[in-house]
């Protein structure tokens, strides 16, 4: 027993001296990339938020560096905000969830007021069966998903744009954590099918090593039994995520399905080619990742230098435990994604393409 507890002791010594290690080479990487805000629009902007802090928070902190100035204002409130701020623009995030039944009379109503409106669809393409009808409402739509640019032309959208997802470095990042946030393995997310056949497959590899499982629904599991020492239900804040992020050595990503009928609302079967908000905050926190293969990927990342990919449970465990043994590779991995996302992947990086889109339709009107 003693001679066990002096071996974790080392183990944890090593861990730590490894994790702070590569926290000196994350802040070496994240000094190399200036922090240089765009040129501020001259531009009243009304925001209204989704209610998900990690995009709400990177959205309203980049905008208000963007623009002359920032309104911000809750979904119900839309109409009664635009009417007493008269704002020259009105930006929704998704205009699902929280938004309130009343939602396109408000729009109705900002629009006759001369206010130009946008909404940026950031859930595409899970829920066509709800934005169909809400992109034939806006002035201007922006989806993160490319299988939807075409589908909203074709149902009425006149201005379709598509502007993918990023990350707020100001929400994840890399940081010191407390040996509670450090395992092998980490996956966070809910239990959608594709992702329980996976894991149903791997589970003896998971309990060999230090693996956190993290979201709701795990008890779809087959192996749900051997699996749930390694699982903390339900959702966690995005600050956690990150902790947990920050300290894992390896990270999966897997896209959820598209097909309809599978957790979604997607009655249009418009098949997922975007590459979703994970893969993004990973890679913002310093951390490897090993993800699933979408169509747009190799446009924001270089596969196999940036990340990995695995297109099978089998290729995926072999790297897994590949990875686990070849901690500069790892770290190879995790500073070059790391670099990508500061370089190109931010809310400030993201947003200027946006309003120079309503902005030149302001000026051309």
């Amino acid at each position: 027993m003693k001679a066990k507890i002096l071996q974790e002791r080392k183990q944890g010594y090593r861990d730590g001296y490894s994790h702070g290690y590569h926290l000196g080479l994350c802040e070496a990487v994240r000094r190399l990339i200036p922090v240089t805000a765009g040129p501020r629009r001259p531009l009243r902007l009304m925001y209204v938020p989704q209610g998900f802090d990690a995009i709400d928070a990177g959205v309203t902190e980049a905008l208000t560096g963007l623009v002359s100035e920032l309104i911000v204002c809750p979904a119900q409130s839309m109409l009664e905000t635009a009417a007493r701020e008269s704002p020259e623009a009105v930006l929704v995030m998704n205009g699902l969830h929280v938004f309130p039944d009343d939602h396109l009379e408000q729009i109705a109503e900002i629009r006759r007021r001369g206010i130009t409106t946008a909404i940026w669809f950031v859930d595409d393409p899970y829920f066509t069966k709800d934005t169909a009808v809400l992109c034939r409402h806006y002035d201007h739509v922006f989806t993160h998903e490319l299988g939807c640019i075409e589908f909203y032309r074709s149902h009425g959208a006149e201005s379709v744009h598509y502007l993918p997802l990023c990350v707020n470095p100001g929400m994840f990042n890399p940081r010191r954590t407390g040996p509670e946030y450090r395992y092998d393995i980490v996956f966070i997310g809910n239990a959608f099918f594709n992702r329980t056949e996976l894991f149903d497959h791997l589970a003896p590899m998971f309990i060999r090593h230090r693996t956190l499982i993290v979201g709701g629904f795990w008890e779809r599991l087959k192996t749900f039994d051997t699996l749930s020492p390694f699982i903390h239900k339900g959702f966690i804040p995005p600050g956690e995520t990150a902790n947990y992020y920050s300290g894992a050595k390896l990270v999966i990503n897997i896209h959820r399905p598209w097909e309809g009928g599978q957790d979604n609302r997607n009655s249009y079967q418009i098949a997922g080619r975007s590459i979703n908000p994970r893969t993004y905050e990973i890679s913002a926190c310093g951390a490897m990742q090993i993800t699933d293969v979408r169509e747009d990927l190799a446009k924001h990342y270089r596969p196999g230098y940036d990340m990995e990919t695995f297109g099978s449970p089998e290729e995926l465990e072999s790297k897994i435990e590949y990875y686990l043994n070849h901690e500069k590779a790892r770290q190879k991995f995790a500073l070059r994604a790391l670099r990508t996302t500061l370089q190109n992947h931010t809310f400030a990086a993201r947003l200027p393409r946006l309003l120079d889109v309503i902005n030149e339709a302001r000026t051309r009107t």
